[in-house]
């Protein structure tokens, strides 16, 4: 029997063979129990944080989905799912949001004491006050869906009085929330706040969504009934009124009136679900101090080229919308003349776009800026906004061009159809690029803090001008040139001896107080006056639209190839992009305008 060499501190050399099994079965037993404990404590810490979001988002996926299956439901207009039912659910889920934001509140209101962080590209005032104005406008439908309400009360379901009261409520409580919250980066109760929030957003787009259908259905029983009185057809159309009768005199404005509001309040719940979006995308996010700053906000001058021509876009509109609509009820022939009328005056604003956009495209060409990369999710969701809602009117556009191509019918307005769907495409290209690379670009003169954040002081900073004195000993070895010669001028002041440091130019002090002008700027004139004019025209264009003129519906020409129902699929999808894709636009022009 061989002896066993033992090392003088006990260790068995021979148990560091591979073939000693128990010792290398106990260490790998050790070494599985640290693995287990490590990925359990990975997952308990990390679960919350990293998942969360994704179990939220399925959740306000399904909330959506939900809604969409009842609007489904009625809109085949069966005895089984009614209006009432649609209603019911969604008032249920603002009443959910009221109490989440009264929780939000006044748990901020208990930590008022702690810094809470913000997100400073979040949002602005401006856009809080644009959106506060189509809130007070939603206001104004729901004072009208009451008093219908209280003239067929008899006859109605309660719900439909129950949701106009909880809407306003909503809508009142959620106007507060944006001002005072929006920008929160929030870091306690994050899972929690993550369904919260994300139950916002989606609430938000559920009322968004049963905008678009009533607005989709008045407009389309509008169309089946001009082409019914011109002989196209016998279609059905839909009567929502109640069987019975009102009891007060103004049921029949408070009705007609309500379809004149809603693409306001349409506006209002998507611009409010886009805002709460980046809050919920801000949870747990740590904020980069350097890069959470607003940009200056640029002096305005020589401003007179574009609102000119802004505004006679704008009034030349209103003019267009009012002759359409009191033509294209009329015969044939003045329907026809409308229709054209419509095309060619789109036909000359944009092309005025699209030279005004690849003007600021080359001006930004020649001006070799880089870009910002700093992450910023505000900017990013701007950037997806626009490609994802510039699709509805590109495939708009397409079928249109299929359509001229394909039919064998040829109005008047057949070739000014085809010309105006293909500037439509290029001139959200060029506007996409203009908008998208504006907000991109690094500011020149500089970043400004947000008010709503306190000024740090650069204490730690070398370069730091909020320095103390010195009133100790001062080892001048570690001063630069320029330093230790203003250490000497004090010096040499203080003992009344007249020592100068030898200046650069552009170092001379200037007087307080006094501003410096700058030079004019003229590609910047240029672009702010490209700016203010895409602005107006897409306020232009959002205005023809969301008021009734729509020839899409009225031409012919695309029913004709793709058949009534598919077409109307097509333009209730398309249509409701379409319009966010211009009110979102004028949104990134004014803050284009204010950068740039």
């Amino acid at each position: 029997m061989s002896p066993t060499m033992v090392e003088p501190n006990g260790l068995d050399i021979m148990c560091l063979n591979k073939y000693c099994h128990s010792s290398s079965s106990s260490s790998s037993s050790e070494q599985d129990k640290k693995i287990f404990s490590k990925l359990r404590l990975s997952l308990s810490g990390e679960y919350p944080r990293k998942n969360a979001e994704f179990l939220s988002g399925q959740y306000g996926t399904n909330l959506l989905l939900i809604g969409a299956a009842l609007m489904l439901a009625i809109a085949h207009h069966g005895p089984s799912v009614k209006e009432e039912h649609l209603l019911s659910f969604v008032t249920c889920l603002m009443i959910l949001q009221l109490f989440w934001m009264m929780w939000y509140i006044l748990v901020r209101d208990r930590q008022k004491n702690t810094r809470t962080d913000k997100d400073v590209h979040a949002t602005t005032c401006w856009i809080r006050g644009g959106l506060t104005l189509l809130a007070l406008l939603s206001l104004i439908m729901d004072a009208f869906r009451i008093g219908y309400f209280v003239g067929y009360q008899s006859c109605v379901s309660a719900v439909l009085g129950v949701y106009p009261v909880i809407h306003a409520t909503h809508t009142i409580a959620q106007v507060h929330f944006l001002w005072f919250h929006i920008k929160d980066v929030i870091k306690s109760f994050e899972t929690f706040e993550r369904f919260g929030v994300i139950h916002a957003v989606f609430t938000n787009l559920l009322l968004w969504c049963n905008g678009v259908m009533s607005e989709a259905e008045h407009f389309l029983n509008n169309h089946k009934r001009r082409l019914s009185a011109l002989g196209y057809g016998n279609h059905t159309i839909v009567h929502s009124e109640p069987h019975c009768n009102c009891t007060t005199s103004t049921c029949s404005m408070f009705s007609s009136s309500l379809y004149f509001l809603y693409p306001f309040n349409i506006e209002y719940h998507i611009f409010v679900s886009a805002m709460l979006f980046v809050m919920w995308k801000n949870i747990g996010r740590t904020i980069d101090i350097s890069s959470n700053r607003k940009r200056l906000a640029t002096k305005t001058k020589s401003l007179n080229v574009g609102p000119i021509l802004g505004l006679l876009a704008l009034a030349s509109t209103i003019g267009i919308l009012v002759v359409y609509i009191t033509h294209v009820e009329e015969s044939l022939k003045t329907r026809q003349s409308a229709i054209s009328m419509f095309y060619i005056y789109s036909i000359v604003m944009l092309v005025f776009m699209c030279s005004a956009g690849a003007s600021g495209l080359l001006i930004f060409r020649a001006d070799h800026v880089p870009l910002d990369t700093t992450k910023n999710p505000s900017r990013q969701l701007d950037t997806e906004l626009l490609f994802g809602s510039s699709i509805g009117s590109w495939l708009m556009s397409w079928c249109s061009i299929v359509a001229v191509l394909g039919t064998n019918s040829s109005p008047p307005y057949r070739w000014t159809n085809l010309v105006y769907s293909l500037l439509i495409v290029l001139e959200k290209y060029i506007q996409n690029l203009f908008i998208i690379e504006s907000l991109y670009r690094q500011q020149e003169d500089g970043e400004l803090d947000d008010p709503e954040l306190p000024a740090a002081p650069e204490i730690f900073s070398v370069t730091s001008s909020m320095a103390p004195p010195y009133n100790g000993i001062i080892n001048r070895a570690y001063e630069t040139p320029d330093r230790a010669c203003v250490t000497i001028e004090n010096e040499q002041e203080e003992i009344g001896q007249g020592y100068r440091c030898p200046r650069k130019p552009s170092e001379v002090p200037l007087p307080v107080g006094n501003k410096v002008e700058e030079p004019p700027n003229i590609k910047r004139q240029i672009l702010k006056n490209i700016a203010v004019f895409l602005l107006m025209c897409n306020i232009s264009l959002w205005i023809l639209p969301a008021f009734g003129c729509r020839p899409q519906y009225d031409n012919g020409l695309e029913q004709e190839t793709f058949g009534f129902s598919i077409w109307t699929t097509v333009l209730n999808f398309a249509i409701p992009l379409n319009l966010f894709y211009r009110m979102h636009s004028v949104a990134s022009l004014f803050e284009v305008f204010r950068r740039v």
